[in-house]
């Protein structure tokens, strides 16, 4: 079967938003993903909210090429949470067409976060876009069942979403039976890579990987292929590989056909 493929922001960070828009149309992808808000303050991001010139050279580029806008990222649920925070965010989402925003969750006083979320999902409703929380081991939804307490807890807003990394997916105490127990209207796209798989990794260590080391699909330990097979067969992917010392190397356009040719093997079945 073949499967739509993102390509991640990690993946392209060395571009803007247009130049991302065309190395993906370049290389098979049918959509990007745009990192418009740091991860953290003055942490990399693509500028383009409050930069209309940059918001009509990515819709142009858009509609020359038809590869659409994924996800955005990153809205972080910490203890001081105001949703309206991301407002310039979720205007650029809809003016794009985005179909989905990425949330970490950092708040450690879970009935707090989850009431936030709910909140949020809440305030994006008319944006068309769902919020999809991301379980990362270091953060307060370490896990996929956490992830699925969060989101139930909340009521399972209608655009509510859970994002499956498979980095995070190996690195934390999720299991196969964990992904099988998502709800399929939950799941809106994963994420793919691959790394040394473990659980005595730092902080430290765990988001260095995340942000500057990821592996091509096969060059690690983790089961990508168990957690593709798991996953429903039709589920978008988002390819997120960001390597420094091997991106020294290849170029933005090189990188990209790269991971994407890496990654097919894992996803696509193979004809009978």
């Amino acid at each position: 079967m073949s499967r739509i493929y993102s390509m991640a922001y990690l993946t392209s960070h060395r571009c803007t938003p247009p130049e991302a828009v065309r190395i993906a149309a370049a290389n098979g992808y049918a959509y990007v993903g745009l990192r418009l808000w740091p991860n953290a303050p003055g942490a990399p991001q693509q500028h383009l909210l409050g930069l209309p010139t940059v918001l009509r050279e990515t819709v142009a580029a858009q509609n020359d090429t038809g590869v659409g806008v994924f996800d955005l990222e990153i809205i972080r649920i910490g203890e001081q949470f105001d949703p309206h925070t991301w407002d310039a965010l979720y205007d650029a989402g809809a003016a794009l067409k985005a179909k989905a925003i990425l949330v970490a969750g950092d708040d450690r006083d879970e009935a707090r976060l989850t009431a936030n979320y709910a909140r949020l999902c809440e305030v994006m409703k008319p944006y068309g876009m769902t919020a999809d929380l991301e379980f990362m081991p270091w953060t307060a939804v370490t896990d996929a069942k956490s992830a699925l307490r969060i989101v139930n807890n909340a009521g399972k807003p209608t655009n509510a979403g859970i994002l499956v990394d498979a980095l995070h997916f190996g690195r934390s105490t999720t299991t196969l039976s964990d992904i099988r127990a998502i709800p399929r209207d939950l799941l809106h796209y994963a994420q793919i890579c691959d790394a040394e798989a473990g659980l005595n990794f730092t902080t430290e260590q765990m988001i260095h990987t995340a942000r500057c080391e990821r592996l091509l699909p096969g060059d690690g330990s983790i089961d990508v292929q168990g957690l593709f097979d798991t996953l429903p067969a039709d589920l978008p992917i988002s390819v997120e590989v960001v390597n420094f010392e091997r991106e020294k190397t290849a170029g933005p356009t090189e990188w990209a056909a790269t991971c994407i040719a890496a990654c097919r093997p894992f996803v696509e079945a193979l004809p009978c």
